[in-house]
């Protein structure tokens, strides 16, 4: 099948000041979705796979971020367990959206695992993707790629860091339509 692409952008600007310091600290979230109608179903891919997904997309997008002369992402725990949060609970609950299932932005739920701490700077961003289970590193930078929106995302100059999670489904419910998915959440990150 070819694949579909949608765009959400969420894109959220606040300014707050801290109560014990007159410091104000700007947030600045771009959040991009792509969906991908499933094709070519395969035997359920086990957690090792969907591991070197997450190693494949995030060696491929340094790359690309190389050779735009942009700084490579470093892992960040905190960003990869909002990742897999919402990744898993994307795929349990079925519905795909940056919106956890209570509705919740995005920024609030990657604030719980990626929190300012004390700094003066937090910005995250967010790229999501479905598609069939045997997507590989390649096709998931390209169908980003393909998305201005995502593709800007993937080279904004100011993220440090990332996470990365892939989950495979062998029955997704909602909005999956009971197929055999394999959802990726890459949460970009900078706190300065």
């Amino acid at each position: 099948m070819t694949p579909q692409v949608l765009g959400v952008p969420a894109d959220l600007t606040c300014i707050a000041r801290r109560a014990s310091q007159s410091l104000a600290f700007a947030l600045l979230v771009l959040g991009l979705c792509v969906v991908v109608s499933p094709a070519g179903a395969t035997a359920e891919q086990p957690e090792a796979a969907t591991r070197a997904l997450e190693q494949g997309v995030l060696y491929s997008m340094n790359a690309l971020r190389r050779e735009h002369g942009l700084v490579p992402l470093r892992l960040s725990s905190g960003l990869g367990a909002a990742a897999r949060q919402h990744s898993t609970e994307m795929a349990s609950r079925g519905y795909f959206s940056h919106s956890s299932v209570n509705g919740s932005s995005f920024d609030r739920r990657v604030a719980r695992f990626y929190s300012m701490g004390h700094r003066r700077y937090w910005s995250v961003g967010e790229n999501l993707l479905w598609s069939s289970p045997d997507v590989d590193a390649a096709k998931a930078l390209d169908m980003w790629l393909n998305s201005p929106l995502h593709r800007k995302n993937m080279l904004t100059a100011r993220w440090r860091e990332i996470g990365l999670s892939a989950v495979h489904v062998p029955s997704a419910p909602g909005t999956f339509g009971g197929r055999e998915v394999t959802i990726v959440t890459a949460d970009f990150g900078v706190r300065r």
